[in-house]
């Protein structure tokens, strides 16, 4: 905590989360609890949020913003509509590299995007890197969700980062060749799609995956228990990983009732609490995954500056509309 008791802060907090209820409830309640202070949640996408605390202006009553990619809380630094998070304890805790250069946001937890197979069917040594998805060897083998999905957007921003725009961009026109089937879904309908046989690959956050294969639906956990993991680019870049995380928002009423739940979510047992029950890798050092995680085994992650990825986003959504990508 921030050293100082609850007693001593107003009773609230406002939160806008563009990550569902389910997934970040439980952990509220329990702050609520402990503290005595009241989180009122609102959810919804994370655009229509961003969208809806720049009209309110100073008049919202938003406090905190949580945001499932880095490249919205940098949209909504960019816009101004988030400030400084000030508290030691915060800063302490998240690595610089996990948080804007202006400490306007934090991450929280961190995700990873490999490439998912079903186990058996094909042979996982046939892929190495994310760039081998564009290769024509693969016609008609892929699936993987919209352009306008911002988990891709950001993938493709890193992409940009490392390999520059023109090498992307003509990687992304040879995936969209590869494509068995025109995008949609979320990330479990392709991973539903490669066990129904519709793709041999598909591109997809392991917290899904994790997510199905804890689920209490035998059906669920059966279709997530024939996929395996294809952990690209280990010998060079390292696979793509992404974080969620959040602000405080620039008129916030209630900021050290704010910045005392970011610091509870930052404490140990809150980051066992996502890696456990959400399949999120935490951002902490030594908290312990989620037997889900742990059985996809270790891996190499890239090192980007988030930053920058998110600056990328719109950049890299040009490029996919450019390569085709629907």
């Amino acid at each position: 905590m921030l050293g100082t008791t609850a007693n001593s802060f107003a009773d609230e907090v406002n939160v806008y989360s563009g990550r569902q209820e389910a997934l970040i409830k439980p952990l509220l309640d329990e702050f609520t609890e402990r503290t005595n202070i009241k989180v009122n949640l609102v959810t919804g996408k994370g655009d229509a949020l961003i969208s809806r605390l720049s009209s309110e202006g100073e008049l919202s009553p938003a406090d905190l913003i949580l945001m499932a990619d880095a490249g919205r809380l940098v949209r909504a630094n960019k816009m101004g509509l988030t400030q400084s998070i000030e508290s030691a304890v915060i800063l302490q805790r998240v690595p610089q590299a996990l948080r804007a250069s202006n400490n306007h946001w934090i991450a929280l937890t961190k995700r990873a995007r490999p490439i998912m197979y079903v186990k058996g069917k094909v042979d996982p040594v046939s892929i190495s890197s994310v760039q081998d998805l564009g290769d024509e060897s693969l016609k008609g083998q892929i699936c993987i969700r919209s352009s306008s999905n911002i988990y891709n957007q950001s993938m493709l921003a890193s992409m940009i980062m490392l390999n520059g725009e023109n090498e992307t961009r003509e990687w992304a026109k040879g995936v969209v060749k590869n494509f068995a089937r025109t995008p949609k879904g979320g990330d479990r309908d392709q991973i539903k799609a490669i066990v129904a046989g519709e793709c041999n690959f598909a591109v997809a956050n392991t917290y899904y995956l994790g997510g199905m294969l804890a689920s209490q639906d035998d059906e669920t956990r059966e279709i997530a228990e024939q996929v395996g993991v294809i952990w690209p680019d280990q010998e060079g870049q390292g696979t793509h990983v992404n974080v969620s995380g959040a602000a405080i928002t620039k008129y916030a009423q209630n900021k050290d009732e704010a910045q005392m739940l970011l610091s509870f979510m930052l404490e140990e047992a809150s980051q066992r609490w996502y890696a456990e029950v959400n399949h999120e890798y935490p951002i902490i050092e030594g908290v312990k995954w989620s037997d889900e995680l742990t059985s996809l085994g270790k891996f190499k992650a890239q090192s980007i500056d988030l930053e920058r990825m998110g600056e990328l986003n719109a950049q890299a959504l040009k490029l996919m509309d450019q390569a085709g990508w629907r």
